[in-house]
């Protein structure tokens, strides 16, 4: 079959003019029709098990309006958020005063480690009375952050894997204490592949070159990675495990399931890889399906706006196909694509968006 798409009447070639456009601010926009379904409100109570409310990431609060916040929450179903940035000492003291004391049950704050410590000898220890006082302050979990394993060294220079003893020293302490550690190990799986055309996070990258993990002369590789983090989870079987980003590799969710099938202690959470899961919502599926008490609700947009919770509500709950999980952006950050929804049974929601975080985090005792 032949297609003319010259103009009608045409008898020479069409005078068009091309614009001068670089591929960089190329933003097609979609010309297919699909159904747009709302959904602002989640079905059953939730938990955002993976949020930044802090200064860590900012130079002041990731959350200015903590009452526009709570009024937020409340119109979404979201009962609680977890805020991983309070670090450690006053800045702890800090968070829990703004947050948790202040709004009992909508917020718990996780503490950070000061691994640079391992710098000297025997600064393990010191991270381990660290976490102690931490604990003690009333932090209700630990986050671990990808520069274990990327940029912490220990007196000699080398790089500190996640499976060092020294690391699997304070988590096993973090277990012994009842917090949970959230953990992320590594990066997209395209951060550490050569910045050519062939990678498929380049817009990404090329306005962050810093991101990219691809010289094998000073990072390791994401498998070796990735091997590192299932030790750590096998040699601490006290201690509670979320997975950050879908246990960190959301590209390859059978390996996700070798995880949690090697590890017990180990859940994922879902924050900030919508644009990895809504490329495979029926793989996503089946996933919640075979584990369906080890997958957790986050979303790892801060500040957190209605907006950006309505495109998780909408993944979850809805078969929309094609649609932007990054709303707002003229290019996704993530890759020039859409995404499509996995709706998932009704009967799995309630455990996947709240009651496996209640348990993890210790609520359900509570």
């Amino acid at each position: 079959m032949s297609h003319d798409h010259s103009p009608l009447g045409a008898t020479g070639p069409a005078t068009v003019s091309v614009p001068d456009l670089r591929l960089v601010d190329w933003a097609p926009r979609p010309q297919v029709s699909v159904p747009v379904t709302r959904v602002q409100r989640a079905s059953v109570p939730a938990i955002d098990v993976h949020n930044h409310l802090g200064r860590w990431l900012t130079t002041d609060w990731c959350a200015p309006d903590v009452a526009a916040l709570l009024r937020m929450m409340d119109d979404a179903g979201l009962e609680t958020v977890v805020n991983l940035d309070g670090l450690w000492g006053d800045e702890l003291e800090a968070n829990l005063d703004r947050y948790d004391r202040a709004h009992p049950g909508r917020f718990l704050t996780f503490c950070q480690v000061d691994w640079t410590l391992l710098r000297r000898p025997g600064g393990e220890r010191e991270i381990q009375d660290q976490l102690r006082d931490s604990a003690a302050r009333g932090a209700r979990g630990v986050k671990v952050w990808k520069n274990v394993g990327l940029t912490v060294v220990g007196p000699d220079g080398e790089l500190v894997a996640p499976d060092d003893q020294r690391v699997v020293d304070v988590l096993a302490l973090a277990g012994e204490l009842g917090l949970p550690v959230l953990i992320h190990v590594a990066d997209p799986k395209a951060f550490f592949e050569p910045l050519d055309a062939h990678n498929e996070r380049f817009d990404e990258l090329v306005g962050q070159p810093d991101w990219s993990f691809a010289d094998r002369d000073r990072y390791p590789s994401f498998d070796q990675l990735l091997d590192a983090f299932e030790r750590l989870l096998v040699a601490t079987p006290g201690t509670r495990y979320i997975g950050a980003h879908v246990g960190c590799v959301a590209e390859d969710l059978d390996r996700v399931e070798r995880l949690l099938n090697a590890a017990p202690n180990l859940v994922v959470d879902i924050a900030g890889r919508l644009g990895e899961l809504g490329r495979q919502p029926r793989r996503f599926r089946r996933l919640v399906e075979a584990f369906p008490d080890r997958v957790l609700f986050g979303t790892d947009a801060f500040p957190l706006s209605p907006e950006q919770l309505e495109v998780y509500l909408r993944f979850l709950e809805t078969d929309d196909e094609c649609f932007d999980y990054a709303p707002g952006d003229d290019v996704p950050p993530q890759g020039r694509w859409q995404i499509s929804g996995a709706d998932l049974p009704a009967h799995l929601l309630p455990a996947l968006y709240a009651g496996n975080a209640r348990r993890v985090l210790g609520l359900d005792r509570s």
